[in-house]
């Protein structure tokens, strides 16, 4: 099996990214952000602050988060129902990184995360691949772009999307969410020793797939 782990900031563009890349050389794209995002939007829909360590780890036993796929497109569901348009509101994004800190909700989606892993090629995206999910994987991309950058992104993403958002309070959600990520106790966002940086702010999406897929083909030889 051939693993590529690309990890970063929110924001930056991995899950974009992994997807095409996954894509282009025919791999399983397993997207772990949402995954987490999918237990911050459980825990919002139950009333309660996704910070709740008690409250959260009481709720796991009572979902059932899953992956599967429509018309090639990786769709997100927790107890059959698919959250994939709810999981990329901001609200989703600040309860993500909350549950993401609690131990039990890591424990919680490590085997999931891995066992997918273990079952096909795949490029996996999210903060801690390459350091403690997948440490082993062939190729580790570390995908960043500035705040500023980073938040135009989502600010676009979402009024095209016919969401009232405010820029100024995305970037600072944004700056928010990159401090409570590299600063949490268990598996902070970091940059694995032997992972290629990549800086996308003045980057197109088809430059940093093909920069990427150079790299697998550097390292790994023929991908397919």
């Amino acid at each position: 099996m051939i693993h590529i782990a690309i990890d970063g900031p929110s924001g930056a563009g991995k899950s974009t990214i992994a997807r095409l890349v996954a894509s282009r050389l025919g791999y399983m794209y397993i997207d772990t952000g949402a995954l987490y995002r999918s237990v911050g939007v459980s825990a919002l829909k139950r009333g309660f602050d996704p910070a709740d360590a008690q409250k959260v780890e009481q709720m796991l036993p009572s979902i059932r988060v899953t992956l599967g796929f429509v018309d090639g497109i990786q769709h997100v569901y927790v107890n059959e129902e698919d959250v994939s348009e709810q999981i990329r509101l901001p609200e989703a994004s600040m309860a993500a990184s909350a549950v993401s800190a609690l131990p039990a909700v890591r424990r919680f989606l490590f085997g999931l995360q891995r066992d997918l892993a273990a079952a096909h090629n795949c490029v996996m995206d999210g903060r801690d691949i390459g350091t403690v999910v997948l440490p082993d994987a062939e190729v580790k991309i570390f995908l960043t772009a500035s705040p500023e950058v980073r938040a135009r992104r989502r600010y676009l993403e979402l009024t095209q999307k016919g969401n009232a958002v405010d820029f100024d309070q995305l970037l600072q959600e944004i700056i928010q969410r990159d401090y409570n990520d590299s600063h949490r106790a268990v598996a902070p966002l970091k940059k694995a020793e032997d992972s290629v940086e990549i800086d996308s702010s003045d980057m197109s999406l088809e430059e940093v797939t093909q920069r990427i897929l150079a790299i697998v083909r550097a390292r790994c030889g023929g991908t397919k």
